[in-house]
């Protein structure tokens, strides 16, 4: 049961991850579609901010999951949303 909670979390995360992504960088992109913002942004540096933003969709996330007493839920969101905060760290020095 635990363990079914916080892999519900975590794929909860990953799509609210993935829509954020989409909006922010179809709102940053002037009308471009979204391939072609993600490459540009992978080739001008700051694809890294771009998830990032994306991961904001997961705070609202972890908050509906604590508003609801689902706190294992709550858990996933949480190790996916650290888990992008260093993936952005490392793609960040490389």
């Amino acid at each position: 049961m635990i363990k079914k909670d916080i892999f519900i979390g975590i794929c909860v995360g990953l799509i609210a991850n993935a829509i954020g992504l989409f909006f922010s960088a179809t709102a940053l992109g002037q009308g471009e579609d979204f391939v072609t913002v993600i490459k540009a942004a992978a080739q001008e540096g700051f694809l890294g901010k771009l998830i990032s933003l994306g991961a904001i969709l997961n705070l609202i996330a972890f908050f509906i999951f604590i508003k609801k007493k689902q706190d294992y839920r709550a858990r996933g969101v949480l190790l996916i949303t650290v888990f992008v905060a260093v993936f952005t760290f490392v793609f960040k020095l490389f």
